[in-house]
């Protein structure tokens, strides 16, 4: 690499005052193995400066350097820092390397299912940790001085992002908060919010890329270059598409829909252009060694997808190590999962897990057991795993960068259905490219397929905007500690200040503005009117009444006057001569037949004057309908005949019957006191005779059009504004009806109940609580509870046919109660207008039922697979962790002296075991 010139002497001195000015920072820098970048000099100067700091930055860039620069001071100062993540797996990795910094002795870690040396100076947690012992009232809490939250852009997560805005607006003043962002579009507004609620907080943004990104797409075995003459260097340089790219893309797309299924031409005839067959992963593998690309992250968006690639490369005999790097390989997998039993390692897929990482590859996604996520980390962070195929979790924050990341497809699995990649996934995916002081350059490859888009890739590639959206809402667990703590009047002002508020607010201010205006409008529209304008309205109104009673009239006489038309159809009998007062038909006509109906209206079969014959019904007459006269006909007639027609016409016009003269019928408006009242105030009224009358009126026309739309936008803006503080609202009446929250003098009281609730913190926490109450799970075994308690965190990766299986005794019945109290709450939900609990799912009570029997780990995820069950190791033991997590709560909340808190205590200590327990401490 070139060296850097000579500061000149200005220079040297402008750097050695800066560096007096932060004697911490100058000791943690010269410490570091690299010099920093100007954005985490920036970062780091605000922090020791005493203000609080976000930091936006690409991902790899090195934003984690604010964060234990933070650790830093703390030390320093005497005070703690947390150090918060928003998943396991990046607190274990944050954990470890800050213990390799700092010693054991200094560095705590507390997730949901791991407690070491809680009680430590720097203390690295996930988000909703901190969270709680801010409820709870945590000893730690006066003594905190800084708090890192890692990966903050998260709030905008619709599932766990509220959490993080509870810990900005929890924490006390005094302690300083450096927030770590990916690059998003609205940094400065999200650091506006900050200052709002955090006080002076300094935004740091750097968009630039310590390590260039270079795009390209994979097409067979062919790596094309995206953009044509990229350029680095220069981000605000018009990229072009790469002219070689379009034309064989172009090329094989126009062959490829002839090889799903080709069509015309002669049979067996071969395809007239080169036929397109997608690389397989061990020849994208390949492709990427022989270029030199290794190490690469290849995102699959699969699970199973995942170990399919993993099971081919194996297959393949592809090797990526030699035996210097297995033995290496061999020596961290024995440590790793030493605490595994021997007994399990068959069902867990260990042996070829393991052939797999000796050979170079991995998988990497939720459903791997916790320590193969973790040994696959370690190992490709020490390069000794080259290829790692990932769903998008990898993504979030663990620091495992590549030299290239491949993207097998741009469409992923969102819970709900598939849909595009957004430009913010694809920057956070492909973010991963590039090693910091490594690697010269990353890579960021797609792989081609028909019906992909280059210039769809090159769109994701080159947006720079990707916005944080806050997720946040209050909820049961949240209202009631609230509530608790400060009031319901000083909850709904905190309310006010969350980043979801603040954003709802500025949404509005262009309909604000625009309200000022048509008011402003409105003012000159009753200007420009002669005369008094308050009576020019009473006047409109007036000719508005009139309108709308003339209508109803109309509307009543049409309905009456048809009942009438087929009150007399009825009476119609065969040889009546009756009048058709309009149409084609009109005339004198003669009734061949009545067409009496005993549902629907009569339809009289008639015979015309000029020989016609057809139904006729009631709106071929707009009054009722009279007989003129009779005339004989035949008993049976054949009027398909055109002899009977002409006869019957000839004895119609010889009868001697004419047609009646036009007569005027009085409308119901005219007989209508209400109307002819109106119309009298209508014209006395002193604007009525005004010579500027009708001008007048048209402005009153555009006044009343404006002030409508007007009060509609004032009315979206009453709904956006104080939206949260309404919700709460909502959400206390629920919480009252239910008795957990009691009105008190000009303040609610939090009841007993509501007590319990504070302390319950799980996505149905009050469906919870309501079992407690009710006591629902009285009486039931460990085992049992654990069961039923499942059906409360447990979700189903997708619908499976059928109904799941239940543990016998006790158990069936506890679940039908829980479902009823389900049922009811949501029924609660709706009428408050809430969002709805999630229904309870009962498809891991028998796995977890087994489990806590004390069964082998072999047979319990057999007979789920016999239940038609999806359910992997990994996910065994993050649902497992996850019941454990409610049960120990359950039990905190009821003491082990109740029942039901012994039952859960009983039940932790049965399913904590084995792999469950495994690197839990």
């Amino acid at each position: 690499m070139a060296t850097s010139p000579s500061p000149s002497p200005a220079e040297a001195y402008a750097a050695s005052r800066r560096r007096a000015k932060h004697p911490q920072l100058t000791r943690f820098s010269a410490e570091s193995a690299f010099e920093f970048d100007d954005f985490q000099i920036r970062g780091c100067e605000a922090l020791e400066e005493g203000h609080g700091v976000l930091v936006c930055a690409p991902t790899g860039a090195g934003k984690t350097v604010v964060g234990e620069f933070a650790v830093h001071l703390a030390l320093a100062e005497g005070r703690k820092c947390f150090y918060t993540t928003p998943i396991k797996a990046l607190s274990n990795q944050k954990y470890a390397d800050l213990v390799e910094r700092y010693g054991n002795d200094a560095v705590g870690l507390l997730t949901g299912d791991t407690s070491i040396n809680g009680n430590a100076q720097v203390v690295v947690m996930t988000t909703e940790v901190l969270r709680n012992m801010l409820y709870a009232g945590s000893s730690a809490i006066p003594e905190l001085g800084y708090v890192v939250m890692d990966e903050v852009h998260y709030l905008a997560d619709r599932f766990r992002g509220a959490v993080w805005e509870e810990v900005i607006l929890h924490l006390p003043d005094h302690v300083r908060v450096a927030g770590l962002s990916a690059t998003v579009s609205n940094a400065e507004e999200f650091g506006e919010w900050l200052v709002e609620v955090r006080g002076d907080t300094t935004v740091v943004v750097d968009e630039h890329r310590p390590v260039p990104l270079w795009q390209h797409m994979l097409v067979g075995n062919q790596l094309l270059d995206l953009f044509a003459g990229q350029n680095e260097a220069d981000p605000g340089e018009q990229l072009r598409i790469n002219p070689t790219l379009l034309r064989k893309t172009d090329d094989l797309g126009r062959f490829a829909p002839t090889f799903r299924g080709p069509r015309g031409g002669r049979r067996g005839a071969p395809p007239r252009g080169p036929r397109f067959r997608p690389p397989s992963r061990v020849d994208v593998v390949e492709r990427l060694d022989h270029a030199g690309l290794l190490p690469a992250i290849v995102f699959i968006f699969s699970r199973a997808g995942c170990d399919a690639a993993v099971a081919q490369c194996v297959r393949s005999g592809l090797r990526l190590n030699g035996p210097e790097q297995v033995e290496e390989i061999r020596r961290i997998i024995d440590e790793r999962t030493a605490e595994l039993p021997e007994g399990d390692l068959g069902v867990l897929g260990y042996w070829e897990w393991r052939e797999a990482l000796e050979r170079g590859f991995a998988g990497h996604h939720a459903g791997l057991l916790p320590a193969f996520k973790e040994t696959v980390e370690e190992l490709f962070v020490r390069g000794l795993v080259k290829v790692v195929f990932a769903t998008e979790t990898l993504a979030l924050g663990i620091n495992m960068p590549a030299r290239t990341v491949v993207l097998e497809r741009l469409v992923k699995y969102n819970g709900e259905a598939h849909v595009d990649l957004t430009p913010g996934e694809y920057t956070q995916l492909t973010g991963r490219a590039g090693r910091r002081g490594i690697d010269i350059e990353g890579h960021a490859v797609v792989a081609w397929q028909p019906g992909v888009d280059p210039k769809a890739v090159a769109g994701l590639a080159s947006t720079r905007t990707y916005p944080l959206r806050s997720s946040f809402r209050p909820g049961y667990n949240m209202a009631v500690n609230l509530v608790s703590q400060v009031g319901a009047d000083a909850a709904r002002d905190l309310l006010e200040q969350s980043f979801a508020q603040f954003q709802a607010d500025r949404s509005v201010v262009g309909t604000a503005r625009r309200i000022e205006r048509n008011k402003e409008a409105l003012k000159g529209y009753s200007a420009a009117i002669s005369g008094d304008f308050d009576q020019m309205l009473d006047y409109v109104e007036l000719r508005a009444k009139i309108s709308a009673r003339e209508k109803t009239l109309s509307r009543q006489n049409t309905s009456s006057r048809r009942a009438e038309t087929a009150q007399s159809l009825e009476k119609l009998r065969k040889g009546d001569v009756i009048a058709v007062p309009a149409g084609r038909r009109a005339g004198l006509a003669v009734v061949v037949d009545p067409g009496l109906d005993p549902i629907r209206e009569p339809r009289p079969v008639v015979v015309t004057e000029d020989r016609w014959s057809g139904p006729l019904s009631s709106a071929d007459f707009p009054a009722p309908v009279e007989a003129l006269g009779r005339i004989r006909l035949p008993k049976h007639l054949e009027l398909r005949s055109p002899k009977t027609r002409r006869d019957i016409a000839s004895a119609l016009r010889e009868s001697g019957i004419a047609l009646p003269g036009r007569q005027r019928r009085r409308t119901a408006a005219a007989d209508d006191a209400e109307l002819a009242s109106l119309r009298r105030a209508l014209r006395a009224h002193p604007c009525h005779g005004l010579a500027e009358r009708e001008a007048n009126l048209r402005w009153v026309e555009r006044y009343q059009r404006l002030a409508a739309e007007t009060e509609q936008l004032e009315r979206k803006v009453a709904a956006t504004t104080h939206s949260l503080a309404r919700a709460f609202d909502r959400i206390l009446r629920l919480l009252s009806e239910r008795g957990y929250v009691r009105p008190g003098d000009g303040e609610d009281r939090v009841t007993e109940h509501g007590r319990r609730l504070t302390r319950l913190y799980s996505e149905s926490d009050l469906l919870a609580a309501e079992c407690i109450r009710h006591g629902v799970w009285n009486g039931l075994g460990p085992a049992e509870l654990a069961a039923v308690v499942s059906t409360l965190v447990f979700e189903a990766r997708r619908d499976t046919a059928g109904e799941p299986r239940l543990p016998g005794g006790a158990v069936p019945g506890a679940w039908q109660e829980t479902s009823r109290l389900w049922v009811e709450l949501t029924e609660d939900e709706r009428r408050h207008r809430l969002d709805r609990t999630r229904e309870p799912d009962a498809g891991f009570a028998w796995p977890v039922y087994r489990w806590a029997r004390g069964e082998s780990l072999e047979k319990v995820l057999t007979a789920a697979e016999t239940n038609g069950q999806e359910l992997s190791a990994g996910d065994f033991v993050r649902w497992c962790r996850q019941v454990i997590d409610l049960l120990d709560q359950i039990r905190d909340v009821l003491g082990k002296e109740d029942p039901v808190g012994s039952a859960a205590a009983q039940a932790v200590r049965a399913l904590r075991r084995g792999v469950v327990a495994a690197g839990a401490a």
